[in-house]
């Protein structure tokens, strides 16, 4: 009885942990590589290109989670399309632990094209930083 107990725990966890992903459109995930782990409580903006104006609009800014992740950008089902720009606040993340960082903060600009999800990670170090159109 507890197996089956169990069992259905870890699925309906596993379940609910889909689910939001589903609901939205665009996450990312941060990997500070001298440290081998996730970045957490590190600062994110995104802001989408107005064409007209051509400046930038704010949309949402969140923090990454102890995993150094953020899961909900842009919710699902809208017209998301167009392009954006993640500025990732990592000197924050470094003044924390006592270093200093060459970068103060790491903008990556990508687009958005239909419907389906977007990830957008960087992987990072004081003096370097990479990214990736993840899944």
């Amino acid at each position: 009885m507890k197996r089956v107990v169990l069992t259905f725990g870890l699925f309906l966890l596993t379940s609910l942990g889909f689910a939001q992903e589903d609901s939205y459109q665009l996450s990312t995930h941060i990997l500070d590589i001298s440290e081998g782990a996730p970045a957490a409580n590190v600062a994110i903006k995104l802001e989408k290109r107005n064409n007209k104006t051509e400046s930038w609009d704010y949309v949402s800014e969140n923090l990454t989670a102890e995993n150094g992740r953020v899961n909900d950008f842009l919710p699902a089902g809208q017209n998301n399309n167009g392009v954006y720009k993640f500025t990732f606040f990592v000197n924050e993340y470094y003044k924390e632990k006592g270093k200093e960082t060459f970068y103060p903060f790491i903008e990556v600009v990508f687009e958005i094209k239909d419907e389906k999800h977007y990830h957008v990670p960087i992987t990072f170090s004081a003096f370097g930083y990479s990214t990736y159109r993840g899944s």
